[in-house]
């Protein structure tokens, strides 16, 4: 880590390991449990191999000593901090990270602050080359959401508890670096904090200065400006701080030596007057007045300027070093790039107008859990970072090349940064858009030219994979040509080279003939054509993508796997017990055999709201039609949405998977089950769905073990439900055409 006080070093690239230890009543809510990094040691080496200079590192006071410091347990963090230290990147010591301290004191108990520093003094005498440290992560908006909102714990929903909980953090981050330079003088305090910008009608001016003033009162504190000509001393006063502490600051300034701020798309708020426009989920009370609070991107006709000015505003605040201590987006990966690249971009810019910044930090190196409900119930909603966890082993994502070209200085040259991130895209809205010129990036700014984004082949324009993948390409950003045998046809060499060549594509999918097998496809003329299908076109789209050096994506299924006994995970060996199987067991091995980077998706049924799918489909338009539906008792499906399906196989080529993945919401549930499930959601009635009597557990026929990509069957069939709904509703909307 540079220590240059002039700026001429480069920009850093830092690392952050999501480590919340959040307290929600007497639970805790551990990320390092939910990611797995509590027990895997080689993550460092992992994180290492990343080119990052430094890397924000939990030492945890809830974990290392929650029974006090003779009672520390320090061999996780003796490890650890060791292998980093022999791989030469630096740790930034987290000592709290969104939590309150071990069970016997919270943020508003005053015996906090003595305490933490006691912890932060018995770290550092453990590990006396520690050069910087977090005491306290975001301590304003952990006390936001702790004492303000009362989400997390102690649960308060006061002013008076919010400034307390603040003011013991501020505190505690003092005292603890007090304790820490006892030992080790040169020690360096990186404080981070969210950086927010709040904007806002004329008629809520005046809550829009009092947020935009309070979103600095951390840093304000540690830097002793807390007096009576700020801004908020009246505020403070009026919520329980005593003049004789807020002196305390200003007599015993910490100022940070980084200030780290940190980012999200949900940093930058507007809050508006008329709440009729808005969804009301967005709609709040706050000091008596009832308003509007959403993202800018969700709501702004044109985009702001993103965290650029932002950064130009800490720095003419404070003049103070900052870092950029967590850049991260819950988004599709192709998104996860374009805001890694615009966060370091604008980095790049205030830097060359003369701010001192230091670094960028990808947060979430191991991704995050359970974050968009604030982490106050384990749903299992994962956000994939630099490292996916989901599988046997992390696996790296595009987003761990884009850090490595970054650290290295190599060009960013994926195809899909050339597409512009969805908050710059006009489906971003959730209520009408509302016109701000006054805090929107000019035409000019929006305008920046960028080389078209070549597309993505799709052989088999026809067929239902085909238009999800077209559908979801466009919700993307994503440039998408769909080849049908009126255009291609894919079992020409010559054919093939020719829309290649006319298209120029970064990747080609072959979705042609991916349909469940027909009953009694028994017939040598049946069994030739899906040969031809599912082998000759395979084989020759993935010769010319190896040719090309494209990304290849080919679509298997359950029946290469219908013989097998034991798990039938990606590593079984096929046995397929019907023609279908083999000629897709036979496709398989041919494909890799001559290109052996083809990602082989093998996937269960398919369901889509887009036309009657599949084995589900087909029974959904029985039971509209009033009609019983008869499903054999022992069938067993791994049902896949076919949103889902795509979206995962989308970020897998981003990230330029290869192998066989399995892929499906579930791994087994018998098809009366499923039709069950999803006729209630409906309410077609299930009752008309033979009911499986005999209850017994079902085998997975698509286990996993590189990970399962798709969300839970529920939460697919619960959005299956309602895009139908919405279709149907839609379907008669549509007038229909007169006679005559």
């Amino acid at each position: 880590m540079s220590n240059d006080v002039n700026g001429s070093a480069p920009l850093e690239l830092w690392g952050g390991l999501e480590c919340t230890i959040n307290r929600v009543s007497d639970r805790y809510f551990s990320q390092m449990e939910r990611n797995g990094h509590l027990e895997r040691l080689d993550d460092i080496d992992r994180f290492a191999s990343l080119g990052i200079r430094a890397v924000r590192y939990p030492v945890l006071w809830e974990r290392t000593a929650p029974d006090g410091i003779d009672n520390a347990d320090w061999s996780w963090s003796d490890a650890r901090l060791t292998r980093l230290r022999d791989l030469g990147v630096e740790p930034i010591a987290g000592l709290v990270h969104h939590g309150s301290g071990p069970m016997h004191t919270s943020l508003v108990s005053p015996c906090f602050p003595e305490k933490l520093a006691e912890f932060a003094g018995a770290v550092a005498r453990r590990y006396p080359w520690l050069a910087y440290y977090t005491p306290v992560n975001e301590p304003l908006t952990t006390a936001r959401f702790s004492a303000l909102s009362g989400v997390w714990y102690p649960h308060a929903r006061s002013e008076q508890a919010f400034v307390r909980a603040l003011l013991n953090q501020c505190r505690a981050t003092v005292l603890a670096m007090r304790a820490i330079r006892e030992v080790n003088p040169e020690a360096k305090l990186v404080q981070t904090d969210d950086l927010s910008r709040t904007y806002g009608t004329p008629e809520m001016a005046e809550l829009v200065d009092f947020f935009n003033e309070r979103r600095w009162l951390s840093w304000d504190l540690l830097c002793g400006m807390v007096g009576p000509e700020h801004a908020l001393y009246g505020f403070m006063l009026t919520s329980g701080a005593d003049p004789e502490e807020l002196q305390w600051f200003r007599d015993n300034p910490c100022p940070p030596d980084i200030i780290g701020v940190n980012y999200y798309i949900t940093s930058e708020r507007w809050l508006d007057h008329r709440v009729e426009r808005f969804p009301d989920s967005h709609v709040h009370e706050y000091k008596g007045v009832r308003h509007a609070d959403m993202e800018t991107a969700r709501v702004l006709a044109n985009p702001t300027r993103g965290i650029g000015p932002l950064l130009g505003e800490v720095w003419e605040r404070y003049k103070l070093p900052v870092a950029i201590t967590e850049a991260h987006i819950d988004a599709h990966r192709e998104d996860q790039l374009r805001w890694l690249r615009e966060i370091w971009q604008a980095a790049q810019s205030q830097r060359d107008a003369g701010a001192d910044i230091r670094a960028v930090t990808v947060w979430a190196l191991l991704g995050s859990y359970d974050w968009n409900c604030l982490v106050t119930a384990c749903h299992g909603y994962y956000e994939p970072g630099p490292f996916d966890v989901r599988g046997a082993a992390p696996r790296p994502t595009a987003v761990a090349d884009l850090m490595r070209r970054l650290s290295s200085g190599r060009k960013l040259d994926h195809p899909v940064l050339q597409g512009s991130g969805w908050w710059h895209r006009p489906g971003r809205f959730l209520c009408r858009p509302v016109a701000a010129p006054a805090v929107t990036a000019s035409l000019s700014e929006r305008q920046q030219a960028r080389a078209p984004m070549p597309p993505i082949l799709v052989a088999g324009a026809s067929g239902a994979l085909a238009r999800a993948f077209a559908a979801r390409c466009k919700a993307r950003n994503l440039p998408c040509v769909l080849a049908g045998r009126d255009t291609m046809d894919a079992t020409d060499p010559e054919a093939v080279e020719r829309l290649i060549r006319q298209h120029q594509p970064w990747a080609i999918v072959n979705a042609a003939g991916c349909r469940p097998p027909a009953p009694g496809m028994t017939e040598v003329g049946q069994v030739e054509e899906q040969y031809r299908a599912h082998v000759a076109g395979a084989v020759v789209l993935a010769l010319a993508a190896g040719r090309h050096g494209l990304p290849y994506q080919m679509f298997s299924s359950t029946a290469v796997l219908a013989g097998v006994e034991g798990p039938r995970d990606e590593a079984a060996t096929p046995v397929p017990l019907d023609a279908f199987g083999h000629c897709q067991a036979e496709a398989e091995r041919r494909v890799l055999g001559v290109n052996p980077g083809t990602l082989v998706v093998r996937s269960g049924q398919f369901f889509s709201a887009d036309g009657d799918v599949g084995l589900l489909g087909q029974a959904l338009a029985s039971l509209r039609d009033g009609q019983p539906v008869a499903l054999p008792q022992d069938l067993t499906l791994a049902p896949s949405y076919l949103p889902d399906l795509v979206d995962a196989c989308l970020d897998l080529a981003v990230d330029g998977e290869q192998g066989i993945w399995h892929l499906s919401n579930h791994s087994g549930i018998s098809a009366v089950d499923l039709v069950g499930r999803a006729a209630s959601l409906l309410g077609l009635g299930a009752m008309l769905v033979q009911h499986d009597v005999d209850g017994e557990a079902v085998a997975p026929v698509l286990a996993t073990r590189r990970g399962a990509l798709l969300p839970p069957l529920d939460y697919a069939l619960a959005r299956f439900a309602a895009a139908s709904q919405a279709a149907a509703v839609e379907r008669r909307s549509v007038p229909r055409a007169g006679r005559g």
